[in-house]
Parts: structure tokens; C-alpha cells; sequence
């Protein structure tokens, strides 16, 4: 299964393995799974540490080739769709992880509830 990762996901994953689920944390470890972090979600961290609102101590990158986490670059596609998709949710980043999700016909792996909404619009969530 290709399984996009949310943001908070990875960071957990690369810092802080604890406070995954037991049932996330096995589809992120099982090896017939494919994992993708998002280009936005490397820009959401980016953007939030340039302004003091989380610090990472590690490499994204290097984290993700140790990990063996495969990029996902944002697309037109991905970007035409923002402009059909229901406003459940309002934050950006999350809203371009959905379509990306949607797109590229990947799993979804996120906590985050109000992600629930989309699942009739063909978001598939773990």
C-alpha cells in the first residue's frame, strides 16, 4: 500500500516514536508498505521553525532516506483540485495533503479527525 504520511506523523516517527498508535506505527514499519512525505509538509516545518513555532534537531532528509521514506512533490493536478474541494477543513497545508492523497490514490495516515470528512469525497484514511 503507498501510504502519505501528515506532518505531525513524520515528525513523531523521526523524533518521538512513543506517541504513535501501535496500529500506525505498524503500517509505517511494515515493509510491503510504501511511505511518501509531502514537499508541503517539509514547507509546513520549515515555515513553522523560521518563525519559533516548533524546532527540529535532525535532517528532514537524511531522516526520510534512513527511514526510507519517499518524497512526494506538489503537483497541478494536486493544485487544480484545491479549487473543488469541500472547505471542512481550512488550513492550507492540510487541504494540499488531502488532494495529493486523493491524486495520487495513497492511503492517508494522519490523527487528525476532521480529516474523517473527506472520506466520501475518496480520501482513504489510516
Amino acid at each position: 500500500m503507498e501510504i502519505l504520511i501528515d506532518t505531525h506523523i513524520f515528525l513523531w516517527l523521526a523524533s518521538n516514536p512513543d506517541k504513535l498508535s501501535k496500529k500506525h506505527l505498524a503500517l509505517l514499519q511494515a515493509r510491503k508498505n510504501r511511505l511518501y512525505l509531502s514537499a508541503m509538509s517539509i514547507a509546513e516545518v520549515m515555515i513553522k521553525q523560521s518563525i519559533g513555532q516548533i524546532e527540529i534537531s535532525f535532517d528532514i532528509l537524511k531522516a526520510c532516506k534512513a527511514m526510507e521514506i519517499n518524497l512526494l512533490d506538489f503537483d497541478v493536478v494536486s493544485a487544480m483540485k484545491l479549487g473543488t474541494l469541500p472547505m471542512y477543513h481550512k488550513d492550507p497545508f492540510d487541504r494540499m495533503l488531502i488532494v495529493q492523497a486523493m491524486t495520487h490514490h495513497m492511503a492517508f495516515c494522519t490523527v487528525d479527525r476532521k480529516m474523517e470528512l473527506y472520506i466520501d469525497d475518496g480520501l482513504e484514511l489510516l
